[in-house]
């Protein structure tokens, strides 16, 4: 077990020192020196400061995007211009009532917002015509401007040609939209499905009785994490992929005496925060650390002398653990304590087995064990990363699994369960219900191709997919309508995804910069920003809800979502009433209307905000008076409304806390109404899907991963991809949004990250240009060579936007799927972290820093 405790003595771990490196749009503090990760820092970065007697008007401004932090950013408005940024000051600033702070990334907004990369015009591909034109050229075209009109035109004539001709099913909308709507209006559209960001813990855990992580949290909320003697968190780095207040929240909990473990292929960040213990792992052989580390707690246990197993727990709130504890019509010898002893397959499931795959030291594994099992108040914590791999779901079995043996759930200071996204360092049920812009709801769609993301490409390409629950069926997909998601940046094999656009007859994309599903469309037509919006609301964590406000007029020619849908609507032949019956204006106002905060009793629910009648007027929009918590006015000059906590209130929450106190009579939504060890749900659900699950957490092999780095297994000879690769989320960008802001992209470089023994092997260097490669893309990276990473394991940080070399062979920029292989598994999970490959000192022409590159924009300064 390794403990780095480098000790810098100008950096002092203060809330605002330590939300300052943020501030200072670095995180340079904040990076392990012992690899290297220096930010470089402008003055004015370091010394600018906020004067709020400056002239100019302070208003709240969203910063939007898809990070779960959702923090308070505000812009100073002179003479219509923004001047600066600044965050929450709407209070002051303490453990129990933190200030909802941003992070560098939300204090670059608005270079995204006024950025040179913004798409100004409607624009068209110079050689496109009705069935595609010359389809080669998508992505390498020439735009002309045209007018909306013709823009307009153009969408609705293409989505009644392709419709006529091949049918509904022949277009399809990514990104679940506005768009959306319209089609499902028109006679539907081929949809398509994923876990996302969830991986396998979007269906596996809800199956067998636990939370996913998002719509249904499984931890304790901040205050109680204060009471964990043991916080292990696994696979979590909310240092880089949590900005906001989880760090903060981590922070209390070890100032109150928690000592933390990180299980993680990198020493993290937050690893060095916490002054954590650092178990190094391979990537996608956490499910076999967690068998050996459960057998470890079966071989070790004792009730009376050494009890590291909460039978009482098991008996009354699982089912599947030993023969005595099946569901009913199960096979008792099909119970998960003779699988981890091997009784019938005669391979128990040791630290020595366990150590084999992921790369731990038995007595280290043993030693984990103890410490979970032996310690009484654990917060056994994971994110969403490791199950985001190939037959991930036997990873979520065990993981839970392992918090039944100990029992480190339903009590105060013990939880097992995802802590990410808005739930980070905070679970619990939302204390402020966010409200609806009250819009009626859509038609059916009437088309039911729903096609995975590992298949969507591929669908176009082989014109078959595997329709879930009913087998393969046939796909003609010839138009797509691209609106919120990076579709092709984000989902499997980029470089097939390329193909697969240039084969279709048409590609339309809704965006504010030009983003890769613009660079290889059709039709690019630009959609505003929501500082350019009427306003909205954006939750973050439990305790808050942000309102943003307009804060510019619609720059240039663009659009909102909704405008264009409504023109859509009208270009079709359809009234746009049907769907949207009021203006923007009036459905942010309902959202405001329809809020509700908790109120002191920890149980009931009041309107968040209060309404006048001269509001009402104001407004020009319509509604009725109503008591609030917060005036309309004052709401929406602070931009905030946040929960006050303290210690004793009636606002926290222990997850599963009723169910484990009386199982009986507080059953989980499960079959057996309790946690299912053995959970036939899973099991027959993945008959209908990709590949079979075990109804118990058995150990597979996941496609693509540790294992397939080998020629051989037997003898550890290695094969031609000796290398994995993972893809953390990184400060530079909240997924894809965000890299190609210049501030960002000087203050983190997004290298590729290996092992300094690695590196040597290579004749590898630190900043060596270096080939990363496999048989689905090769892409380009400055290399960042530590000894804080686990040998043969790579990191490529998520969310690059593709650069390509003119023979379009290799990608300069690190886009992290460039490498990822299209596999369908399990109940349909994207294995975004088991990519293998191999690595090389480049010998072409070495990388430029990313900060000097150009951005990407559509017209070269001077050309309209």
């Amino acid at each position: 077990m390794f403990n780095i405790k480098e000790k810098i003595e100008s950096i002092k771990m203060t809330r605002r020192s330590f939300i300052g490196w943020s501030v200072a749009a670095t995180v340079s503090a904040g990076i392990p020196f012992s690899r290297g990760l220096t930010s470089k820092v402008t003055e004015r970065a370091l010394d600018e400061t906020i004067d709020d007697s400056e002239e100019g008007v302070w208003k709240s401004a969203a910063c939007w995007h898809n990070c779960g932090g959702r923090c308070v950013n505000k812009v100073l408005l002179k003479d219509g211009v923004v001047v600066r940024q600044k965050t929450d000051d709407t209070h002051l600033d303490s453990p129990d009532f933190p200030q909802q702070r941003a992070c560098l990334r939300g204090r670059s907004q608005r270079q995204q917002v006024f950025g040179a990369d913004r798409l100004k015009y409607p624009m068209k591909r110079k050689n496109w015509k009705p069935g595609g034109g010359k389809k080669e050229l998508r992505g390498k075209d020439q735009w002309v401007r045209i007018s909306w009109d013709e823009a307009l035109d153009i969408v609705s004539s293409e989505i009644k040609r392709v419709a006529n001709k091949y049918g509904n099913e022949a277009i399809w909308a990514t990104g679940g939209g506005e768009m959306d709507k319209v089609l499902f209006e028109n006679g539907g559209c081929t949809t398509d499905f994923g876990t996302e960001s969830w991986g396998a813990w979007r269906w596996a855990s809800t199956m067998m009785g636990v939370a996913e992580g998002y719509y249904d949290v499984g931890v304790n909320d901040r205050l109680d994490l204060r009471n964990s003697q043991l916080i292990v968190l696994w696979g979590l780095n909310p240092a880089w992929s949590s900005p906001g207040s989880p760090t903060f929240n981590y922070l209390q909990a070890k100032k109150a005496g928690a000592k933390f473990i990180t299980i993680d292929p990198m020493y993290t960040d937050t690893a060095e925060v916490f002054d954590a213990d650092w178990i190094p792992i391979r990537p996608g052989t956490d499910h076999a650390l967690a068998l050996g580390i459960m057998h470890s707690l079966l071989d070790e246990d004792d009730p009376i002398t050494n009890p590291l197993i909460d039978w009482e727990f098991l008996n009354s709130c699982a089912v599947g653990f030993d023969e005595d504890h099946m569901p009913e019509g199960a096979n008792p010898k099909d119970n998960f304590k003779d699988y981890l002893l091997g009784t019938y397959d005669n391979e128990p499931k040791t630290a020595e087995w366990a150590s084999e795959i992921c790369g731990i030291e038995p007595e280290l594994i043993r030693q984990l064990a103890r410490q979970i099992g032996g310690t009484k108040r654990v917060a056994l914590l994971t994110g969403w990363a490791a199950g985001r791999i190939n037959d991930g779901e036997g990873w979520v079995q065990a993981f839970s699994t392992l918090g039944f043996m100990t029992g480190h759930m339903g009590r105060t200071g013990r939880m097992t369960g995802v802590s990410v996204h808005r739930a980070a360092g905070n679970g619990g049920p939302w204390l402020i219900e966010q409200g609806s812009p009250g819009y009626p709801e859509p038609k059916e769609n009437a088309v039911t191709n729903l096609i995975n993301h590992n298949e969507i490409f591929s669908a176009i390409l082989d014109g078959k997919f595997h329709q879930k629950g009913e087998g393969e069926r046939d796909a003609n997909i010839q138009f797509i309508y691209h609106q919120y998601a990076a579709t092709l940046q984000t989902r499997t094999s980029i470089n097939q995804g390329i193909e697969a656009h240039r084969e279709v007859e048409f590609v339309v994309t809704n965006a504010y910069n030009l983003t890769m599903n613009a660079q290889y469309s059709d039709i690019v037509l630009p959609v505003t920003s929501m500082w350019e919006r009427e306003g909205g609301l954006l939750g973050g964590n439990r305790e808050m809800i942000i309102v943003h406000s307009n804060i510019v007029d619609p720059l240039y020619e663009a659009k909102s979502d909704i405008w264009i849908a409504k023109e859509l609507m009208k270009k079709l032949g359809k009234s746009p009433d049907v769907l949207y019956p009021f203006s923007e204006k009036q459905a942010f106002f309902n959202q405001l209307v329809s809020t509700n905060v908790i109120m002191k009793n920890g149980i009931d629910f009041e309107p968040l905000v209060e309404i006048t009648a001269a509001d009402i007027s104001a407004w020009g929009v319509e509604g009725k008076p109503q008591k609030g918590r917060v005036p309309l006015a004052e709401f929406i000059e602070r931009g905030v409304y946040q929960v006050e906590r303290r210690p004793g209130d009636n606002f926290g929450h222990i997850a599963y806390a009723d169910f484990v106190n009386d199982p009986e009579n507080n059953p989980v939504d499960t079959p057996s109404g309790k946690f299912e060890i053995y959970c036939e749900t899973i099991h027959e659900e993945s008959k209908e899907a990709w590949s079979e699950i075990s109804p118990i957490p058995k150990y597979t092999a996941k496609s693509v991963g540790y294992e397939d780095t080998f020629k051989d297994w037997e003898s550890k000879e290695k094969g031609k991809y000796p290398f994995q690769l993972y893809n953390p989320h990184y400060l530079r960008r909240s997924h894809t949004v965000f890299d190609n802001i210049p501030w960002l992209r000087e203050a983190m470089p997004s290298p590729l990250f290996m092992n300094a023994t690695d590196a040597k092997e290579r004749g590898i260097k630190d900043g060596d240009t270096v080939i990363i490669y496999n048989d689905h893309g090769r892409t380009l990276r400055p290399a960042r060579v530590t000894q804080t990473m686990t040998p043969s394991v790579l990191a490529l940080p998520h969310g690059a936007w593709p650069r390509f070399t003119k023979d379009e062979k290799i990608d300069k920029a690190g886009a992290d799927n460039i490498l990822q292989a299209p596999v369908s598994t399990g109940l349909g999970t994207s294995g975004w972290n088991t990519v293998i490959c191999n690595v090389e000192k480049y010998d072409g022409d070495p990388l430029i820093e990313d900060k000097d590159w150009d951005q990407l924009v559509v017209f070269p300064k001077g050309q309209v």
